[in-house]
């Protein structure tokens, strides 16, 4: 498998793959956590996400510790968990997610079952290369009720309504946020540095609680 992985640059997709497979890839990966893996109804699709998506993923992940920390808001932050259902036949990892209004359902659970807790509140999903599977639809499949999407060009807010997503011009999850913002201080990431970048955005939060 690793050397399909180096032959196709950072992406593979199988076809016909059975749910215990995925299951037990799942297992295997975690020893390897840059690996993310994408699974729908028997397509898997084994990817290894490149620098610049790291990068994106660790500073809008760092946005949103920042905010919660200055606004106190409690938050359950999961990182790259895997979000699966089999009920579904539909699994991924998000680059990022968070549980924020429902984070005391889950607070002291140590492994949360999708089956029957609620899917994290907030996921951010970075499609720089964008995916061969619909992650989207595995999203709004799942139940989550915001996605955060960058595709290297813009940030886009989406909003799970009934079984779909709608574009959204403010978060809901934390309202003070919206994608023009996020962008400014993406954009202040090409001159700035990453703990300068973080310092700017907490002052500007700041200055938002105060008006």
């Amino acid at each position: 498998m690793t050397t399909t992985l180096t032959q196709i640059v950072n992406r593979v997709l199988l076809k016909d793959i059975s749910w215990e497979t995925y299951q037990r890839l799942v297992v295997e990966m975690e020893s390897q956590p840059g690996t993310r893996l994408t699974y729908n109804q028997g397509l898997l699709e084994i990817m290894v996400p490149l620098d610049p998506h790291e990068s994106y993923k660790y500073i809008i992940s760092r946005f949103v510790d920042a905010l919660t920390e200055e606004l106190n808001i409690e938050i359950r932050g999961l990182g790259s968990r895997t979000c699966s259902r089999e009920d579904l036949v539909k699994g991924l990892e998000p680059d990022s997610c968070f549980y924020i209004q429902n984070e005391r359902l889950v607070r002291h659970k140590e492994q949360i079952d999708l089956n029957q807790d609620p899917p994290p509140d907030l996921a951010i999903e970075i499609d720089i290369t964008s995916s061969s599977i619909n992650r989207m639809a595995i999203y709004a499949a799942l139940g989550v009720p915001e996605v955060w999407r960058y595709d290297a060009c813009a940030l886009t807010i989406y909003r799970l309504v009934g079984k779909e997503y709608q574009l959204r011009e403010r978060s809901e999850a934390l309202p003070l946020l919206t994608p023009s913002e996020v962008m400014r201080f993406l954009e202040l990431k090409k001159t700035m540095g990453e703990t300068s970048l973080i310092r700017s955005f907490r002052s500007w939060v700041r200055s938002q609680i105060k008006q």
